[in-house]
């Protein structure tokens, strides 16, 4: 090396405060998921789509308490049903790799590994999703998301949407069929979890936002 020229020492990049102002910004993959918790906003939810960070509010209430009643009957079918063991774990707000980045899922579901799952490395057997207001989040939930959950390898994609009063399941080819939609009176099964019964309606009628009460 030239004594004259020494190399320039690169220097450790300063800690970014992840927040609503986060939005737009350029980045890898790899920063992205370096990302330390104590340094986000925990007020919003943060994906990486196509390099882009892109910030979005948390879960309304009429997404968040359907989702938590989805979460107590699958516990309770994990651990009083006889073929509950085959329900390996189930968490809300996880991040699944795509093709386009990192997105959150409202809800991922792991079935059949037989063992301590790690969010971030095993892959979700069943994807679910809570429809939001808007255009763009119909189309973001039925068409984007579908292609790369069921791209990616999950077995089954679940959208639940109050607002049309159903739950569209997506089924990974080559299944017989590429969709169902469940009405608000059914009982969805589904053979990935032998025994396991969901009351749409049950879901449905804890769906609402504060808003819709004033």
């Amino acid at each position: 090396m030239n004594a004259l020229y020494p190399r320039k020492k690169t220097l450790p990049r300063p800690v970014r405060l992840f927040d609503a102002s986060s939005a737009g910004l350029l980045m890898t993959p790899k920063e992205f998921e370096t990302i330390e918790h104590e340094n986000v906003d925990p007020r919003y939810r943060y994906e990486l789509i196509n390099g882009v960070v892109v910030v979005s509010p948390p879960p309304s209430d009429g997404e968040a308490n359907p989702n938590g009643e989805l979460e107590f009957l699958l516990r309770q079918y994990k651990y009083e049903h006889r073929f509950g063991k085959c329900l390996d774990a189930t968490m809300t707000e996880r991040e699944v790799k795509t093709r386009v980045g990192i997105r959150r899922v409202d809800r991922a579901i792991w079935i059949g590994y037989g063992r301590r799952i790690r969010s971030r490395r095993d892959l979700p057997t069943i994807i679910v999703e809570f429809v939001g207001p808007g255009k763009r989040a119909f189309l973001r939930d039925y068409e984007e998301k579908r292609d790369e959950y069921l791209e990616l390898g999950a077995k089954e994609y679940w959208v639940i949407d109050r607002f049309q009063k159903t739950m569209t399941v997506y089924f990974q080819p080559p299944a017989k069929v590429a969709k169902r939609i469940v009405t608000e009176t059914e009982t969805y099964k589904t053979p990935l979890l032998p025994g396991f019964k969901l009351p749409l309606k049950r879901l449905l009628d804890l769906a609402f936002d504060d808003e819709e009460d004033e």
